[in-house]
């Protein structure tokens, strides 16, 4: 088997999730500990106890989702003989997911992805009034079909492709009047959408104020050469380059997610497993639906662990 490590962005966090690793693993347990020394908050204790609407916040949700990614990565290798570094050829991320495969290959440490993803949250959400705003998923339309219907609803404003996420998994964003122009048509084309609330309009032209101001705090971020390639959400192709790695990442907010692309990548360069360490297994049902003859296995918690070992080894 030659294994991609895959990990997800923001999804249903919750209260209570990446505990089992704490209770089970000390290396699991000390990820959970430096971010909160970065932060200066005891993020572990919101993650694990809550109030939910507090871990909601993006500023909390972005690096929950990436402690529990990197105790995952951490609780996987102490249980078995799956070394990221020496066992995959890959990693790679949804969205905000980048920064966790960047830290679970050692480019940069737990504590400072985590800082940059509050930063990212802040710079995000500064970047276009929440309530002009807007995106949306779409599922059941193809990657035509999809860009058509964005381009006609643009001629109301910008809507754009957001997400390529597999054959019929997609999102589109941009300013709402012009995205509810969008999901207007693609209903009568049989689509099925759902708009992101709690999710400014990312990955189009709308967050390039957000790409400014994040290339200024990236300047600063110490990256270093990741153990394993990563394959970028903008660019759908392997990255190893510190310099490339930080424009890309502040690139990434305004410029579509091609995960399709990037599974395509994968696979063409011998890549027949995925591992997806995270809370959710929304990638795993992407890469079976770009190639149903490819395994990926979705790991959450301790018993996926032990299952994905037993298929894996």
């Amino acid at each position: 088997m030659t294994r991609a490590f895959i990990f997800p962005g923001r999804g249903a966090e919750t209260i209570g999730m990446g505990l089992h690793y704490v209770q089970a693993y000390p290396s699991a347990r000390y990820v959970f500990q430096e971010i909160d020394e970065a932060l200066g908050q005891e993020l572990s204790r919101l993650i694990f106890e809550g109030p939910e609407d507090e871990l909601a916040d993006p500023e909390n949700a972005d690096p929950a989702m990436l402690a529990v990614s990197l105790a995952g990565v951490k609780a996987l290798e102490a249980q078995g003989d799956l070394w990221l570094s020496e066992t995959g050829k890959f990693v790679a991320g949804h969205g905000r997911g980048e920064l966790t495969a960047l830290a679970a290959v050692d480019a940069l440490s737990a504590g400072e992805a985590a800082k940059w993803l509050r930063a990212r949250a802040r710079a995000v959400w500064s970047a276009y009034p929440r309530a002009k705003g807007a995106i949306c998923t779409v599922h059941g339309l193809d990657l035509a079909t999809v860009k058509a219907l964005a381009e006609a609803a643009g001629k109301q404003g910008v809507c754009e492709l957001a997400r390529d996420d597999a054959p019929d998994s997609h999102a589109v964003s941009g300013e709402r009047t012009a995205v509810e122009a969008f999901v207007a048509a693609a209903a009568k084309k049989g689509g099925e959408t759902q708009f992101l609330d709690g999710i400014p309009p990312l990955h189009c032209p709308l967050m390039d104020p957000a790409v400014a101001q994040l290339q200024e705090t990236l300047a600063d971020l110490p990256v270093a050469p990741p153990k394993l390639p990563l394959v970028s959400n903008v660019t759908a192709y392997a990255l190893e380059s510190p310099d490339e790695i930080r424009n890309r990442l502040a690139e990434q907010v305004a410029r579509p997610i091609r995960w399709r692309e990037s599974v395509e990548y994968m696979t063409d360069h011998g890549v027949t497993e995925f591992l997806e360490i995270g809370h959710g297994d929304d990638l795993s049902t992407y890469v079976r639906a770009i190639s149903g003859s490819h395994e990926a296995h979705a790991i959450e918690d301790a018993q996926d662990i032990e299952r994905a070992l037993d298929d894996v080894l």
